[in-house]
């Protein structure tokens, strides 16, 4: 482990932010361990959760990125992580798990965040049973909110066989949640150019979620952030640079991008109250890179 890594690490091991000696910019060290500008509610009994992908390589920039994260967490307590895939890149021994998952975000796991994983075209299918990421040897799954009228589906869309596709429609149409989320993969919408849009995925899924009131997408694999504008009332992410970065892939010119960012890594959070849906995009380097509010669809077009 190289000096500047191991300085992260115990950094992050001891969450002591003031002494964070990541390289982030020129910022001083005052700036570094200040309070992160989040926007969220932040209200208590309400819904909170991030969302992370393509981020285990093990390199610095991934552990500048855990400790961003858990700074928001002193702030903000999400319990619960969704990961849209690409959780390992290389090799997936042991060490490689704790290397590239256990150890940059300890604080969080030792904090009780349940991550609840789907998987990635660079992930093997036995990620399923392992379990801190708690997909209970199942490639994709559902899952209600404790307390709040919330389910998540998460989805395999390396392989999307009939099979799940069946599967995802009746989940959806048994759903009595007012908000259902939908976390994969590959973007159905995105304006980087080292993959796009996936539109054969988009055929299969898409009529499924807007005929079952699917609110909010979140999706990886391009190793940007991108929130798309709405599509037939449906917002979609691309949070595919939790530690994986392409600059300058995204189209500047897209007409499907509402916000994007392909400079830094970025994680999202997002909180639920009711009808609404507070979400800040953060940086490595510890800002609001994008932030808004988008309201659940209530309209039903279900068959």
């Amino acid at each position: 482990m190289s000096a500047r890594l191991l300085a992260i690490w115990l950094t992050i091991g001891v969450a002591t932010w003031t002494s964070f000696s990541a390289d982030t910019g020129n910022q001083s060290a005052s700036q570094k361990a200040a309070t992160i500008p989040l926007t969220m509610p932040n209200q208590s009994g309400s819904l909170k959760f991030g969302v992370l992908g393509d981020f285990g390589t093990g390199e610095p920039q991934q552990y500048e990125m855990a400790a961003q994260m858990a700074r928001v967490y002193q702030q903000f307590k999400f319990p619960l992580v969704i990961l849209v895939g690409d959780n390992l890149y290389g090799s997936e021994r042991p060490q490689d798990f704790e290397f590239k998952f256990e150890k940059p975000y300890k604080p969080l796991l030792d904090g009780g965040v349940v991550f609840k994983a789907s998987l990635g075209n660079h992930d093997a299918r036995e990620q399923r049973t392992y379990k801190p990421f708690n997909m209970n040897d199942e490639l994709y799954y559902s899952f209600k909110a404790p307390a709040e009228s919330v389910r998540f589906f998460a989805l395999e869309s390396t392989y999307p066989e009939p099979k799940q596709i069946l599967w995802l429609e009746k989940e959806l149409k048994s759903s009595n949640e007012d908000w259902k989320i939908v976390y994969f993969h590959h973007p159905l919408y995105s304006s980087a150019g080292r993959h796009g849009s996936d539109t054969q995925l988009r055929e299969k899924l898409e009529p499924l979620f807007v005929a079952y009131n699917v609110s909010v997408v979140f999706t990886g694999h391009d190793h940007v952030y991108e929130r798309i504008k709405p599509q037939k009332d449906i917002v979609y992410f691309v949070t595919g640079s939790g530690g994986k970065l392409s600059p300058g892939d995204l189209d500047r010119n897209s007409p499907l991008t509402a916000k994007g960012l392909d400079t830094e890594q970025v994680f999202l959070v997002a909180e639920i109250i009711k009808d609404e849906m507070t979400f800040n995009a953060v940086s490595r380097s510890g800002k609001v890179i994008d932030s808004g509010k988008i309201q659940r669809r209530h309209q039903n077009h279900q068959p």
